[in-house]
């Protein structure tokens, strides 16, 4: 059957008129603006019973947002990536790496006289 006077041809599930009385209505609604240090202004709309939070990410930078429009909130402080040597020298002198490394050298000696390990 070609263009075979299909009634719904070109709609898809869901099409049809859109508002109030098919949606029901909307709740009551309270909107909020948010201020980041980047100067952006977001408002935000919460149900009028939500508990509001303090502060929200800018959708715009990434930055934390407060209510407060002349004293925003800071951007957080970003610590640099450690490598896992780095941490490991922060706890162990140079010394005490020493002394550790002989420690599990002269344990491997022992275990391969015994023939605990072979190679």
């Amino acid at each position: 059957m070609a263009g075979g006077g299909n009634a719904i041809r070109g709609s898809r599930v869901g099409a049809g008129p859109m508002g109030e009385a098919e949606r029901g209505e909307a709740a009551p609604r309270q909107s909020v603006t948010y201020f980041c240090s980047n100067e952006h202004r977001t408002l935000i709309a919460f149900a009028v019973e939500a508990t509001v939070p303090d502060t929200w990410d800018c959708p715009r930078c990434g930055l934390p947002a407060s209510m407060d429009s002349d004293n925003p909130p800071p951007a957080p402080k970003i610590e640099p990536y450690k490598t896992h040597l780095a941490y490991v020298k922060e706890r162990r002198s140079d010394a005490e790496a020493k002394d550790i490394l002989n420690e599990a050298i002269q344990t491997l000696r022992q275990r391969r006289k015994s023939g605990e390990v072979i190679f």
